[in-house]
């Protein structure tokens, strides 16, 4: 699910991306705990006169599981928010504007991490 700004000409303002993770799995913070873990990754192509200025990702929780029984991972479960900070130039067209993004996760149970996914989304910012 997206909550996409209404921005006026020259303004700046965030949308979020919440994520919605089914019950008994958990997706890869980002940063990734280890080097050979995916990270949730959020990749998003500019439009006219639509700026991405930065992608922010929460923190996520700090757990251990029984593949990793001495190593902690931090994850992402349940919902979370991934913020991202947008600017209409002055220059825009009023109206709606859709943003292409492609999400990738790496899902993962108690007992295994699956091959990683991506995903395609739409992200609707409207310039007043």
């Amino acid at each position: 699910m997206t909550i996409a700004p209404n921005l006026a000409k020259g303004e700046s303002g965030d949308a979020i991306v919440r994520l919605r993770i089914l019950n008994g799995y958990h997706i890869n913070a980002n940063p990734a705990s280890f080097p050979y873990l995916i990270p949730t990754q959020l990749d998003l192509t500019p439009a006219a006169g639509i700026a991405v200025d930065s992608i922010t990702y929460p923190t996520g929780l700090t757990k251990k599981f029984s593949f990793s029984p001495d190593q902690p991972l931090s994850v992402y479960e349940g919902e979370t928010d991934l913020k991202v900070r947008i600017t209409a130039a002055k220059t825009a067209q009023s109206g709606q504007h859709n943003l292409s993004a492609k999400l990738r996760v790496q899902a993962c149970d108690d007992q295994v991490c699956y091959a990683p996914g991506t995903m395609d989304l739409t992200l609707p910012v409207t310039v007043k």
